[in-house]
């Protein structure tokens, strides 16, 4: 029997890439001549990707973005963004307690995120975290992302584990609805990166601390769910 696995969404539940995210936007916002945004701007762009992020803050400046200019600022966000990993990004609080736990208790574990696999990686290894994980899947790992369930059950596949006992952790409408689709639970932290409160999206459990991700609620919830 395949051993039971727990998947982690990266930015904004594993580890708070916010500050560094900002600034690579702010360097390109300041290289297309759009104002900067501050932290609560930031959660109302971000979710989607640089790409989005950069598109959305256009948006809200009323400014026009031409495809050409777009692509620009992106390929400047992804430069400032990738030279300054891991900058001032830090797992959040219980995070390395909770990996533990589960490494203890026999567990697999797993990243599924929509950031680019390299970037996931060198950020996982320059916080010595991706001893922890069986499997590291990003945006470009597969033909498909997060929403797609794919996304979720070939991370799973990669990394051994049984997808009938499997539970995933995320912070967004993007986890949540892939987890939905997969058919497997879903933890949803309330601290990450999405405009809307996570309960509107009607997750299986909502975490306020890594403390609470514990190996019973993960049992438990493979439990209903099969």
């Amino acid at each position: 029997m395949s051993s039971p696995i727990i998947v982690f969404d990266l930015d904004g539940t594993l580890v708070d890439t916010a500050p560094d995210l900002l600034e690579s936007l702010n360097h390109s916002l300041g290289a297309g001549g759009v104002p900067h945004t501050d932290a609560t701007g930031f959660r109302s762009f971000v979710g989607h990707g640089g790409r989005v992020m950069i598109e959305r803050a256009f948006a809200a400046s009323r400014t026009p973005l031409p495809v050409a200019e777009h692509d620009r600022l992106f390929a400047l966000f992804i430069d400032h963004y990738g030279e300054n990993i891991p900058g001032k990004s830090l797992p959040y609080p219980g995070v390395l307690d909770a990996l533990d736990r589960f490494t203890d208790a026999g567990f697999l574990m797993a990243v599924c995120t929509n950031k680019t696999e390299g970037f996931s990686r060198k950020l996982l290894e320059a916080l010595d975290m991706t001893r922890y994980f069986a499997a590291i899947c990003g945006q470009d790992t597969f033909a498909f992302r997060k929403p797609d369930p794919r996304h979720l059950t070939e991370t799973i596949a990669m990394a051994g584990g049984d997808r009938d006992r499997a539970v995933m952790v995320g912070d967004s409408q993007t986890d949540i609805d892939t987890a939905k689709a997969a058919g497997i639970p879903v933890v949803a932290v309330d601290f990450g990166y999405t405009d809307r409160h996570v309960r509107e999206f009607e997750p299986s459990k909502i975490i306020s601390h890594f403390d609470e991700l514990t190996v019973a609620l993960a049992d438990k919830l493979i439990a209903a769910a099969n």
